[in-house]
């Protein structure tokens, strides 16, 4: 399993934009679809958006529809996710993980945590004034 980390959050004004990155160290993300996901202080880990393993489909949660946009570079191996037009509501830790399919893991709808692993330490993103 590929160990991952998360960069890219900071602190950003309502309006703003940030792209977090995902890279893993060992085995590579190549074959594995990818899930983004956040955690807000007090609240469950809720699936973000997700890119498929083979066709590099995509999905996105309805909150964030329009506003995310999450990528593949294979040639880096990494994967991006995007974020404008921020909301204080979008202020949490953000983490990435790989899917647990034996196969490949087609993206159909908002990834969920227990489908996924490999969990990094996450990369926080404020949204505030």
């Amino acid at each position: 399993q590929p160990r991952l980390v998360e960069s890219g959050g900071g602190l950003v004004q309502p309006g703003g934009s940030l792209r977090l990155s995902c890279k893993a160290s060992g085995v590579g993300l190549r074959s594995y679809a990818i899930g983004w996901f956040r955690q807000a202080p007090g609240k469950e880990r809720e699936g973000v958006s997700c890119i498929s393993s083979d066709d590099d489909t995509t999905f996105y949660e309805d909150s964030v529809k329009g506003r995310f946009t999450i990528s593949r570079d294979r040639a880096s191996d990494t994967v991006y996710l995007q974020m404008n037009a921020l909301e204080p509501e979008d202020s949490a830790i953000y983490y990435c993980a790989v899917d647990r399919a034996l196969g490949p893991y087609h993206c159909l709808a908002s990834p969920s945590p227990g489908d996924f692993q490999s969990w990094g330490q996450g990369t926080l993103v404020t949204v505030s004034a």
